[in-house]
């Protein structure tokens, strides 16, 4: 659907179900994405997402699957949409180790970041990220995302807490980003 240099963003299918769950309930991947208590994501859990993702002008999921293989590796999505503003969140896993930190995350961070400026015309999107997720934190800050503000010991992991971050990237910045590569 929206390809980058590594990866396609696409629908996600049902056949995707399981490998989701089996990502969602890996300690390291939901310890990286849940702030609240972590909790096995049931299959009925994956089943009820399923059901209710379709693009409802507030919400966008899409899949991330390997440009050469087709394999289905993670998730993304835009939240939150304000049309008003027009700002959204957004949020991405990748769920195969096998392909972290290797530019798959990066990459589909691009073409999500491209889709909302582009496609959806949207002038900011922000994003939270745990302090302690410092591949997460060098991917967005290379996509050109700014820390706009902290909220300290907000997240409690392995009994410590750390901040949560708050990453806001303007269109103005992308395309000046853009402009620059060419």
């Amino acid at each position: 659907m929206y390809a980058g240099k590594l990866v396609r963003l696409r629908e996600p299918r049902k056949n995707d179900l399981e490998k989701t769950r089996a990502f969602l309930n890996d300690c390291e991947t939901r310890d990286y994405m849940n702030p609240g208590i972590a909790y096995p994501y049931t299959a009925a859990d994956a089943e009820k997402w399923f059901e209710k993702i379709s693009a409802n002008h507030d919400t966008y999921h899409f899949a991330i699957e390997t440009l050469d293989t087709g394999k289905y590796i993670g998730g993304c999505g835009i939240n939150a949409v304000n049309w008003k503003i027009r700002a959204a969140e957004l949020e991405i896993f990748i769920g195969d180790k096998d392909y972290r930190g290797k530019g798959y995350g990066t990459d589909a961070m691009e073409v999500l970041i491209d889709f909302c400026f582009s496609e959806m015309n949207l002038n900011k999107i922000i994003l939270m990220v745990h302090s302690f997720n410092e591949r997460a934190l060098r991917c967005y800050e290379k996509c050109g995302f700014s820390v706009e503000g902290v909220l300290r010991q907000e997240v409690y992991r392995h009994g410590r807490y750390y901040d949560s971050i708050a990453m806001g990237l303007l269109r103005e910045e992308w395309d000046s980003r853009k402009e620059d590569e060419r």
